[in-house]
């Protein structure tokens, strides 16, 4: 396996795995349920209960199974069958399991990624109309409009790099600019943190990473690049799943999905989740209504 569990994941793995026995023993005849697996973030949450209920119509019997940690942890649960399937960004992914790969488009991403992945999993249709990459900012006074009119400036300019909470995190190679080797670069806790680095000129460049809709204060002030040559890795929502583990109808069904999810919708879910502790699971039923899945 690519990405080793720590031991701590064996606990859950257990859990998960009576949870399913004690479901599938009160009738033998009965097929055993989609396993749905999700993290801590508001995010997985939210994406295990999408894909657990657009599962469910399909007259398919699911389970969510919460609190399965890190994406190590996830991707030993999947490889242990503990769960069928979790949600996942297809970029920081690829990034965890081939640091060196030099896709940056969605499709490209997608194509690397199934390709990286451990021999028994697959990916679903990547949600292109979802951007949760990461973002670059600069201070509103600098003179460059995208991240293409940074590039010359890059070996002269420091750089600091935040995460977004409640996004699935990303690891260190999903967090690069193609083409672009800064002077020096350093993480910070947040986005607020890394806003007040670049209001003080402590650095010239941040990099968010994801959509500045989970972080709307962190912008105030400063500019957002434009993107346009996708020198930022994507990132989409896809299903990563054991392979054979669905019918033809339940993997058209997570496609639908993936089809139907955007930026603007699943940040507001994300942080309604995040900020509010709305309930994902009727977030979820709810956006699956408006789109008829």
């Amino acid at each position: 396996m690519v990405l080793a569990a720590p031991l701590r994941v064996l606990a859950r793995i257990v859990v998960v795995a009576l949870a399913t026995v004690a479901v599938s023993c009160g009738d033998d005849s009965a097929p055993e349920p989609l396993v749905v697996g999700a993290g801590d973030s508001a995010e997985s949450v939210l994406l295990a209960e999408i894909y657990a209920q657009a599962l469910a119509r399909t007259g398919a019997r699911v389970v969510v199974a919460p609190g399965l940690g890190s994406r190590a942890d996830r991707m030993a649960a999947l490889d242990a069958g503990t769960v069928t399937l979790v949600g996942e960004h297809n970029g920081a992914l690829l990034g965890e399991l081939a640091s060196n790969a030099t896709a940056w488009s969605t499709d490209e991403v997608t194509r690397e990624l199934n390709r990286s992945l451990p021999e028994g999993l697959v990916v679903t249709d990547a949600a292109d109309g979802a951007d949760l990459r990461a973002r670059v900012l600069v201070n509103a006074n600098a003179p460059v409009e995208s991240v293409a009119d940074l590039a010359p400036r890059c070996p002269s300019s420091s750089a600091g790099v935040a995460p977004v909470p409640g996004l699935l995190s990303a690891p260190p190679p999903a967090l690069r600019i193609d083409g672009c080797d800064f002077a020096s670069t350093q993480t910070f806790a947040d986005p607020a943190e890394l806003r007040k680095a670049l209001i003080e000129g402590r650095i010239q460049v941040g990099l968010m990473a994801g959509p500045v809709g989970l972080a709307q204060s962190a912008a105030e002030g400063l500019r957002v690049l434009s993107d346009d040559d996708n020198a930022l890795r994507s990132e989409n929502p896809v299903a990563v799943v054991r392979k054979g583990a669905l019918d033809d109808r339940e993997w058209e069904k997570l496609n639908y999905v993936a089809g139907e999810l955007t930026t603007d919708r699943l940040t507001a879910m994300i942080a309604a989740v995040r900020d509010e502790q709305v309930n994902p699971a009727e977030l979820a039923r709810t956006w699956l209504d408006d789109h008829g899945l």
